[in-house]
């Protein structure tokens, strides 16, 4: 069995696959989370005993330690979309990467590599994307060796993308096109994130080096809804939404996110989708790591089916007779 991992955030959605990719190349894993009552099946992903869950914030550099005890490597998939409670973008991405690279280079782990997000920018109006970027420049200054991955928008089984607009065109007639639905994005494939983790852990050369991920096609935001609506047999009106009354609907997400409520969008959100989310010309992806990125429309019907009229048995269904 090789050496020792931790991975903190790994119960999120990209963490559990980060783990199920890591286990499957023999590593022994440690998974840091704040919450370990809830995270204890991530075990049955390996061997007897290859897997440990412990409990460790980000915030608190004295957990952090604990649970980086004898590791050769760590990963950070610590991240939120939207604010809650104590749980800030500049605490978490910011603070928490951090906190985390420098107590790496204090215990001599050999890698690191961090989660980013594409669109990590220090002047964006999105403060997501600055404090990203912010997390990027921390680990950068405690641990240069560091490996950062870049993804797009991430799917899979439990994306917050796919699976959002799915729920809302069950619930309503129409879906908003945010800005008019020009903003591109690259979905890539959560598997490939958490194989991109792997191959940065395994191969030396990645170190210091920077990756962009996204998948093999650009969509625009209208294309993605389209393609949602067709997956899951519901033709819904695609309603341009201007920006200035995007923000009142995020204004309105971010009380229901204050209240402990998950919004269907944020204020934060919406500065979000000014800019493309897409791979730059030029920039190191899945291909310079050994990955062919994985297509979205053979993925999205294995879990979107449930939105449909009859489940995964939609295509079952007999018409009516006459």
């Amino acid at each position: 069995m090789r050496g020792l991992v931790t991975i903190f955030g790994g119960s999120g959605f990209i963490g559990r696959q980060t783990v199920r990719a890591l286990a499957k190349k023999g590593w022994r894993l440690r998974v840091a989370v704040r919450r370990p009552w809830e995270a204890y099946r991530l075990r049955l992903l390996g061997d007897v005993g290859q897997i440990e869950i412990v409990q460790a914030n980000v915030r608190s550099p004295a957990s952090v330690e604990r649970a980086m005890e004898g590791a050769e490597a760590c990963v950070n998939a610590v991240g939120v979309l939207f604010e809650s409670g104590r749980q800030k973008f500049q605490s978490l991405h910011a603070m928490g990467a951090r906190n985390l690279a420098e107590a790496a280079a204090r215990a001599g782990v050999g890698a690191f590599v961090q989660i980013s997000a594409l669109g990590a920018d220090p002047n964006s109006p999105s403060k997501y994307a600055r404090t990203k970027a912010a997390g990027e420049a921390s680990v950068r200054e405690a641990a240069p060796a560091a490996t950062i991955l870049r993804p797009s928008v991430v799917f899979g089984p439990e994306d917050d993308f796919f699976n959002r607009f799915a729920t809302l065109a069950t619930l309503s007639p129409a879906l908003p096109l945010i800005g008019g639905g020009h903003t591109r994005f690259q979905p890539v494939f959560v598997g490939d994130v958490a194989a991109a983790v792997r191959e940065a852990l395994s191969n030396p050369a990645t170190a210091g080096r920077t990756y962009e991920l996204g998948g093999p096609t650009v969509y625009s935001f209208r294309e993605l809804m389209e393609l949602t609506c067709k997956e899951i047999g519901r033709p819904r009106l695609l309603m341009p939404v201007p920006w200035a009354i995007a923000r009142l609907i995020g204004a309105a997400g971010d009380l229901a996110a204050g209240f402990g409520l998950p919004p269907p969008l944020t204020g934060d959100q919406v500065a979000l989708l000014r800019a493309d989310n897409v791979v730059a010309p030029g920039a190191s992806g899945l291909a310079d790591l050994g990955l062919a990125p994985t297509a979205l429309e053979p993925i999205i019907p294995t879990y979107l089916y449930r939105f449909r009229k009859g489940g995964q048995y939609a295509d079952l269904t007999l018409p009516a007779q006459a």
